[in-house]
């Protein structure tokens, strides 16, 4: 590895900052925290005061954006660095090893909730900007954006992006919010898979009822929803909504051989996540299923008695939130509209049911020829001594198609994570080294741009 600047690394302080940040319980989805994300938002923007941005904190509907620029490389082009500072929230609490919002370090891992999504990750390139500039002047013209919204669905940028896009123009925008391939693999991500996440509620009886006095005779919310749940999708992993599948992107071939190349083993995966199979979409491998096919989850589901011991009774309501993953070729909008004709269909009789819509967002797909792409190779090459590989992402960010239509701006996805970092979930953690590698990797990428 190419050591010309891993050699003036402050490894300590960039650690100890970013412990400072992630203390700061930025949830955005919890109104009890809202103090906190703009506290976060506060910090973000004295930090890059420091290094000499013109940096503000820009009130939005709901949460805060930082925004800040340094426009000292006339003719160099200019990058636009997006982010987030607010995180999932940290239920369950139990699961926790050590508390989620006091970052610990164990076995090479820093623990906290929002090390890896997305504060390390948009950290890292706050420190690779500090990196340069201690050795010199930037070799391009720098802006940061960083939201506090991207975990509940953006809903404020879109006005946002409007309003300030001409302060927004770049030449490209760098989004670091995902995962690598492997550890010792970059990855270069080249697509995203788009969201549409609903609530289904259905409704029986007008209170809950005893199970002895009207068991086999009421309509029971929960078994209704069970079976509505069941029949979104069909025994072979297809989603059984009409019109779901129609003018879906196809994978290529190209695709498909590149993502077979990729050193993948079906039951490693499987054991990294503690189960004995894989189902899934028949007639598509696992990284197919993942990076380039649509699906439909369950991602949580109430109804009825929670407490310890039994209490009998029919509860009058349930309900479950559930996400769609989509692909290009399908519209976020369109497939809500899709799911909230159908589930109505498919109730069992003597029940009501809904589905509310939340957020969404517009899968995409970018050129992998760009030179912008080709600095991103370089600059990765210089810190893991290898070429990177191009792979899509099972996840989603809603502001990159509003990047696209708003700013009409080229979008390029260096990550520096892993899927075993456990974003959104107890115990998600950082690798330290990924973090010290993304430092340098934003430097280099930063310099690379700057002769491209």
């Amino acid at each position: 590895m190419t050591t010309d600047l891993a050699s003036h690394l402050d490894r300590d302080a960039a650690r100890a900052e970013l412990f400072d940040l992630l203390r700061i319980p930025s949830v955005s989805a919890d109104p009890a925290y809202a103090a906190d994300v703009v506290r976060a938002a506060e910090w973000l923007r004295t930090k890059l005061g420091t290094l000499g941005f013109a940096a503000r904190v820009d009130a939005t509907a709901k949460h805060p954006v930082v925004y800040a620029e340094r426009l000292d490389a006339p003719g160099k082009p200019t990058v636009l660095i997006y982010g987030h500072y607010d995180v999932q929230p940290e239920a369950p609490l139990e699961e926790w090893v050590s508390p989620p919002f006091e970052p610990t370090v164990r076995d090479g891992r820093i623990y906290a909730r929002g090390s890896t999504d997305d504060k390390g990750q948009a950290y890292a390139h706050v420190r690779g900007v500090e990196l340069l500039l201690a050795q010199g002047d930037l070799p391009v013209n720098v802006k940061f954006l960083l939201e506090g919204e991207e975990e509940i669905g953006s809903p404020s940028i879109i006005p946002y992006l409007q309003e300030h896009a001409d302060e927004l123009r770049a030449d490209v925008i760098l989004i670091s919010d995902g995962s690598r391939f492997a550890a010792d693999v970059p990855t270069i991500t080249y697509g995203i898979r788009g969201l549409s996440y609903v609530e289904i509620h259905v409704q029986g009886a007008n209170r809950d009822l005893h199970s002895g006095s009207y068991g086999g005779a009421a309509p029971n919310p929960i078994n209704a929803l069970c079976e509505i749940i069941a029949r979104l999708k069909d025994e072979h992993g297809r989603v059984t909504i009409p019109g779901f599948y129609d003018g879906i992107e196809p994978l290529t071939e190209q695709e498909r051989a590149m993502w077979a190349s990729l050193p993948h083993d079906d039951a490693a995966f499987a054991a990294s996540i503690g189960v004995p199979a894989l189902p899934g979409e028949e007639g598509y491998s696992v990284l197919e299923r993942i990076w380039g096919r649509p699906t439909l989850d369950v991602n949580g589901i109430w109804g009825g008695y929670q407490g310890e011991g039994s209490k009998t009774v029919i509860a009058a309501k349930a309900g479950a939130k559930v996400s769609m993953r989509l692909v290009p070729g399908q519209d976020p909008e369109r497939i809500t509209r899709l799911i909230t004709e159908y589930v109505p269909q498919i109730a069992p009789a003597g029940v009501r049911a809904e589905v509310v819509p939340h957020h969404g967002g517009q899968p995409m797909k970018f050129r992998t020829d760009s030179p912008y792409i080709t600095a991103a190779n370089a600059a990765l090459r210089r810190v893991y001594g290898r070429d990177a590989v191009f792979a899509r992402t099972g996840g989603s960010i809603p502001i990159v198609a509003a990047f696209a239509d708003i700013l009409k701006t080229e979008v390029l996805f260096v990550d520096m994570g892993l899927n075993e970092d456990a974003p959104h979930s107890p115990n998600e953690s950082f690798a330290v080294q990924d973090f010290e590698n993304g430092i340098l990797t934003s430097a280099y990428l930063l310099q690379e741009l700057g002769q491209a």
